[in-house]
């Protein structure tokens, strides 16, 4: 057997004129509405058009911790999920900001409509999230090799065969309230990859929007919390429910 490996590629990102919906912004943090469709950092597939790009033609200083395929970027949210994303322009900031978030100080909070009628009106799934055993895509609910995982909800509003809830984080896990939302059997609306393969909607993604975010500032302390509102697509869904009651 022989097996060809290829020099390393430095990869180079660049700058993209790109707009996007900033909602708050000083010398230390900046906080982004991401839009659905929009992946948050280049990767294997996706090297342009990504926040990042967008992010470095809008200011040259962000933070080089992750190095730079992903400057400035904390956290991140799906692809396909819209909202509130925060980014670090300093390393101290990064820093700072990497740590509430390790010891979940930081407000995340999302809107999700999903599938079928929540008999429980709030509750907290914590079940712990790994890889999938079969399918190494996806993530999944796992008795063995998993990492904890905690999501609090609520139902806001009740439809035919669907629900409206707010969930929010206190553990960041990857994808981790499409999975738990699946697990419970009310997976989000639109989540093609944990929810049925047969939508009602017309959708490019899952209705799941992060709309509320709150942290101490990593240089005063002050507390802040933003809220960005549903995206339009999502809000005309809602319309057409609230119809047929």
């Amino acid at each position: 057997i022989e097996i060809l490996i290829p020099k390393p590629v430095e990869m180079e990102i660049k700058a993209e004129d790109i707009d996007i919906d900033i909602v708050f912004e000083d010398d230390y943090i900046l906080v982004v509405n991401k839009p659905q469709g929009m992946v948050v950092h280049p990767a294997h597939g996706n090297y342009n058009g990504t926040l990042v790009n967008a992010l470095l033609n809008h200011c040259t200083n962000l933070s080089g911790i992750n190095g730079v395929i992903r400057p400035g970027i904390v956290h991140r949210i799906d692809k396909d999920t819209s909202g509130l994303i925060m980014v670090a322009k300093t390393n101290d900031a990064h820093i700072v900001l990497s740590k509430q978030l390790k010891e979940h100080n930081i407000t995340r909070k999302y809107i999700a409509l999903l599938e079928g009628r929540m008999k429980s009106e709030s509750g907290t799934v914590n079940a712990p999230i790994g890889r999938h055993p079969v399918d190494r895509k996806k993530m999944a609910v796992v008795s063995k090799n998993g990492r904890i995982a905690i999501t609090h909800y609520k139902t806001l509003e009740c439809f035919d065969n669907n629900t409206l809830i707010e969930a929010q984080l206190e553990t960041g896990r990857t994808h981790q309230i499409r999975v738990h939302m699946s697990y419970l059997g009310h997976p989000v609306v639109g989540d093609m990859l944990y929810g049925f393969k047969k939508q009602k909607f017309d959708l490019r993604g899952q209705l799941l929007h992060a709309h509320i975010l709150g942290f101490n500032h990593p240089i005063t302390n002050e507390y802040l919390e933003f809220s960005a509102p549903i995206p339009n697509y999502f809000d005309q869904i809602l319309k057409r429910l609230r119809q047929k009651l």
